[in-house]
């Protein structure tokens, strides 16, 4: 992987993590347009990148975020059902390797997506408390996600206004509960992978890191606003030209890559 080629990768990290697209997916679609090869290092690059999207949320929501233990309680909730995924390890990583598995659930959400503000049309006022029952449900809905292309914030903003919440609310919840599950995720494929990290390689995690950063606060402010007015609708046709177009250069034998 080379310089431009992580900061390439960590822009469509920055970009699409919070938004309702499946950064995985997006970043396994590029890492093959690029012609990236699947090594130790570059699966451990593509998930610990997330740790700067995530600090993002931090700086942003800085004063809402240190809130009261009864705040953090309900993150820890959520984040129980993630056991499910540590189970699924391997297989996870399977699907990490698969463009078609990606296509196919970048369609298939993006199909939901049209559907879903008509299936949870709350109105955006709504005062709607999250409740440890309510955190757990989301928690489940977060682990349909491991699914490359599904979408964790897609996932869990869905759970969210599933439970009354307002497609605000639960955004920002979604973003909330993105800190403890992506911190977990990088430092454990950070611990898994460190031998594949050496001193001619790491300036590409902080500088990956530091672009998803930058790049994720932008994009968090524009999402919010976006979402609020005008729904999923749009993220859902995205998804489907997408999918489309990916399936149909796999069906047809095109190769992905573009360098």
């Amino acid at each position: 992987m080379t310089l431009i080629q992580a900061i390439i990768i960590a822009i469509v990290e920055g970009i699409t993590e919070f938004l309702p697209i499946s950064s995985t997916g997006h970043m396994i679609i590029f890492q093959h347009l690029l012609g990236i090869p699947s090594t130790d290092f570059v699966k451990a690059f593509t998930v610990n990148i997330q740790f700067g999207a995530i600090l993002s949320v931090i700086v942003l929501y800085w004063k809402r975020f240190f809130q009261t233990w009864d705040f953090y309680f309900k993150l820890f909730v959520a984040c129980l059902p993630l056991v499910i995924a540590f189970l699924l390890e391997k297989q996870i990583d399977t699907m990490l390797e698969s463009v078609l598995i990606v296509a196919v659930s970048l369609l298939v959400g993006g199909i939901f997506l049209i559907f879903v503000d008509q299936w949870f049309d709350k109105p955006e006022n709504d005062k709607t408390q999250l409740t440890f029952k309510k955190a757990l449900i989301i928690g489940f809905f977060q682990i349909i996600s491991v699914i490359p292309g599904v979408s964790r914030s897609a996932a869990t903003i869905i759970g969210g206004m599933s439970q009354n919440l307002s497609r605000k609310n639960a955004a920002e919840f979604s973003f909330f509960l993105a800190v403890p599950t992506m911190f977990a995720a990088s430092a454990l494929k950070l611990f898994q992978n460190y031998e594949s990290i050496s001193a001619g390689n790491v300036n590409l995690l902080l500088v990956g890191n530091l672009v998803s950063f930058l790049v994720a606060m932008i994009a968090i402010k524009s999402f919010i606003a976006f979402l609020t007015r005008y729904g999923f609708k749009i993220f859902g046709y995205y998804r489907i030209v997408v999918g489309l177009v990916i399936i149909i250069l796999l069906l047809t034998g095109k190769s992905l890559t573009i360098l």
